[in-house]
């Protein structure tokens, strides 16, 4: 692989030294540079020593492609490869697993109020007016969420920010 078009770039692409699978589309590996790991796909065998080139089509998922290649060849030349492409915060991550949690105990038939004193304490929960608290509608909600999830909603966090979907 070349950085400039001539000179080889001072790490070669090993897509042997990774965790290489075959599938029906072609071979998939993942490549852990330091302490990130790289997924390549590749429609050949993996051969070492060779030399690989990155396919970027013009699609939907051009943005992320562009900046997973940009990150691969930065680990690849002993430079940072900086931050992922998108992360989750810290409040988004907790309500998907809120989420989960909720949509698990719902599949088992677990009732609303149920859900509400394992995710928030029993405590938390009144003995009475519990038809018109705050925390059944977000449990509901947080059910819904996982729901939603499940029926491929999931998709959504990969591409965070499309408008096409």
């Amino acid at each position: 692989m070349s950085d400039d078009g001539g000179a080889p770039s001072e790490t070669l692409l090993d897509l042997t030294a990774g965790q290489v699978r075959r599938a029906v589309d072609g071979w998939h590996a993942v490549l852990r540079i330091g302490a990130v790991d790289h997924r390549v796909w590749s429609k050949e065998t993996p051969v070492l020593g060779a030399s690989y080139a990155a396919e970027l089509p013009f699609d939907g998922d051009f943005d992320a492609r562009a900046y997973a290649a940009r990150r691969l060849w930065r680990a690849m030349n002993g430079r940072a490869p900086g931050p992922a492409f998108h992360q989750l915060s810290k409040q988004r991550r907790e309500r998907l697993g809120a989420a989960i949690r909720a949509l698990d105990a719902h599949s088992v038939g677990g009732s609303y109020r149920a859900i509400a004193e394992a995710l928030f304490g029993k405590k938390r929960i009144p003995d009475r007016a519990w038809k018109t608290h705050d925390l059944r509608n977000r449990t509901i909600r947080l059910v819904q969420g996982g729901v939603a999830l499940m029926r491929g909603g999931y998709r959504k966090l990969l591409r965070p920010g499309r408008r096409d979907e």
